[in-house]
């Protein structure tokens, strides 16, 4: 069993990313918004849809770790600054390696324009209806700027399996291929 972490900012394009790397490979693809996007409705951005979300994800790791599946993407955005997200991150990569399963860390950045342009593309909007309202999630995105980290300090992920990519000028399928090249997927 494979793990790909793809994280990052928002708006980075990881779930694009991910869907051209399941194109690629022979993993299904776990947006973090696939969780969140069924919640979200129900409960609002709250902190009960946030820990539902994580519940959601937790026992969904669990069950998909022991499959003979060859494996997943999960996208997220890690927020470098906060221990709930190193502990969220350190758990999952326990469930998988403690089931067998090989681990891969996928960064990606990009600069805020290039963010906030891609903030707005139809496949990101198809996909994740709580950003469709623009404004509302521009102005999250850029807020974060404030208060969370979203992108690592050197040596600071300290993996065997780990690359960091600045993606901001390359389209989605060539940062999967180098992905999947670099990983041997």
């Amino acid at each position: 069993m494979k793990l790909v972490l793809l994280f990052g900012p928002q708006a980075v394009g990881k779930m694009t990313v991910g869907q051209e790397l399941e194109k690629a490979t022979e993993l299904k693809l776990f947006h973090n918004h696939m969780s969140i996007e069924f919640l979200q409705p129900y409960f609002g951005f709250t902190p009960e849809m946030w820990d539902l979300s994580n519940l959601l994800r937790k026992e969904f790791f669990e069950a998909y770790s022991k499959t003979d599946n060859y494996g997943l993407i999960f996208t997220f955005v890690w927020a470098f600054n906060q221990k709930e997200d190193w502990n969220l991150v350190e758990a999952v990569v326990d469930t998988f390696e403690s089931n067998g399963g090989e681990v891969y860390f996928v960064e990606l950045e990009a600069d805020l324009v290039e963010r906030l342009k891609r903030n707005k593309t139809p496949n990101r909007l198809d996909h994740k209806p709580s950003k469709r309202n623009i404004e509302q999630s521009e102005q999250r995105l850029v807020a974060s700027l404030d208060s969370l980290r979203l992108t690592s300090n050197e040596g600071e992920v300290v993996r065997d399996n780990y690359i960091k990519i600045n993606n901001n000028q390359l389209k989605a399928n060539d940062v999967a291929l180098k992905v999947k090249s670099e990983f041997k997927l």
